[in-house]
């Protein structure tokens, strides 16, 4: 019993560790889900005889099954192929991996889990980190788009969704009546603020889309948390707030706006195929020839850059395109990489998160902690979905880890919910 409550405890630490610093701490992304797999090592043979195992159901099996698949393909390409993935800085070499890892912490989350609250503290304190950091690089350092040393667009992107998880942290500790949940109301309302905040100095126009969608299921979580009066003041609050740094010219975001207006212009009149708009155009375009050439399989890690920069040097398409190691969509990408078989893979890591968290929602009845944290657990696909229309994330080191991560903790934290609700 002693050790299982240790085991939980570590659980505990590496949750808080891994969401609170994704995106604030450098190799935070990796480091963490790394020490504790090897806590998962030890969790593992402490618990071989006993009957904690029966916690596990068909949907843990089913969840740790597509994460297999997810990752299982992902090498099968690279063997194939002879090519790893790259990334930014190198630092990809290892994706394929992850889903394995992923799959096995979410084993040693659901055996000794933690407390839903850990996850609310993590995400809260994760979008203040982010906020922080932005609001610092661009009023102090003056830098044009806040991004902590790593890319903007997933810096961005992870910002909002931390923001937006921490709404729904905000939320369900007001609907708490006990004063020990005051704290994290604090914390989880500066938090949101922050992780707004930091979405929108980093420049990330492609996450801008998501932001109506996640507000949109935090509105719908707040139904069962506070009353009509105060929700619809919230609601207003928030929006009113969200304009104001919208408008606000020190932001940047009428700015970014306006140049992705003219660069689209320009694309289609064919005046410059350059631009930031026009490069991610160029990069669609060559994700649906070379689907069209390969549409079972696709070309394969590293033969799809190849076929790529074949198509640039026959003068089909902008040679600006030939420096990313990725066609900026994951859905555009995955089916030019892996063709059909890894477009329905792909499908499946996002839909099979998708309906388990929202089948529990649905069904949560009149417990409101089951109902937060399944929205939030629907949350993460929902954005990722959006964030990967116009960004590879799931090959990008932080992304990746990201979306894996946040899956397996709001589902370990949710299954923990359960089991409480019916004690």
């Amino acid at each position: 019993m002693r050790s299982r409550s240790m085991l939980t405890r570590l659980n505990s630490v590496w949750v808080f560790a891994f969401v609170a610093l994704l995106i604030v701490v450098p190799l935070s992304y990796a480091v963490v889900p790394l020490l504790a797999a090897a806590t998962l090592l030890v969790g593992l043979a402490l618990t071989l005889c006993r009957a904690d195992w029966r916690r596990l159901d068909r949907d843990d099996g089913l969840l740790c099954l597509v994460l297999l698949a997810y990752g299982g393909l992902w090498l099968l390409d690279v063997w194939r192929t002879g090519h790893w993935p790259v990334g930014e800085g190198n630092q990809g070499v290892l994706l394929p991996l992850w889903p394995l890892l992923a799959a096995a912490l979410l084993v040693g989350l659901r055996l000794h889990s933690p407390s839903p609250r850990v996850l609310w503290w993590a995400v809260s304190c994760g979008a203040l980190g982010a906020g922080s950091i932005a609001l610092y690089e661009r009023l102090v350092l003056g830098q044009a788009r806040a991004s902590n040393g790593m890319n903007a667009i997933p810096f961005g992107d992870l910002a909002l969704l931390l923001g937006a998880l921490s709404l729904l942290a905000a939320l369900w500790s007001q609907s708490q009546s006990r004063s020990r949940h005051r704290g994290l109301l604090a914390c989880a309302s500066l938090g949101a603020l922050a992780g707004l905040l930091g979405s929108l100095l980093s420049g990330t126009r492609g996450g801008w889309i998501a932001a109506p969608l996640l507000l949109l299921l935090v509105y719908r979580a707040a139904r069962r948390l506070v009353p009509t009066g105060m929700r619809r003041g919230i609601a207003a609050g928030v929006m009113a707030l969200l304009l104001a740094m919208i408008l606000l010219p020190q932001s940047g975001v009428m700015e970014r706006v306006n140049q992705a207006a003219n660069s689209l212009q320009q694309y289609s009149q064919g005046e410059s195929r350059g631009t930031s708009v026009g490069l991610r155009l160029e990069m669609w375009r060559a994700g649906g020839i070379l689907f069209i050439e390969r549409p079972l399989t696709g070309w394969g890690e590293g033969r799809l850059e190849a076929a790529r920069d074949a198509l640039v040097e026959q003068g089909i398409l902008h040679p600006g395109i030939s420096r990313y190691d990725q066609l900026h969509s994951d859905m555009i990408d995955t089916a030019a990489r892996r063709g059909l078989v890894g477009l329905t893979v792909l499908l499946l890591l996002y839909g099979v998160p998708l309906w388990l968290f929202w089948r529990r929602q649905a069904g949560s009845g009149a417990d409101p902690t089951v109902s937060v944290l399944a929205t939030a657990g629907m949350m993460v696909p929902i954005a990722f979905i959006d964030f990967g229309l116009t960004q590879s994330m799931l090959r990008d080191v932080r992304g990746l880890s990201g979306y894996l991560g946040l899956c397996v903790v709001c589902w370990a934290a949710l299954r923990q919910a359960e089991e409480q609700s019916v004690y």
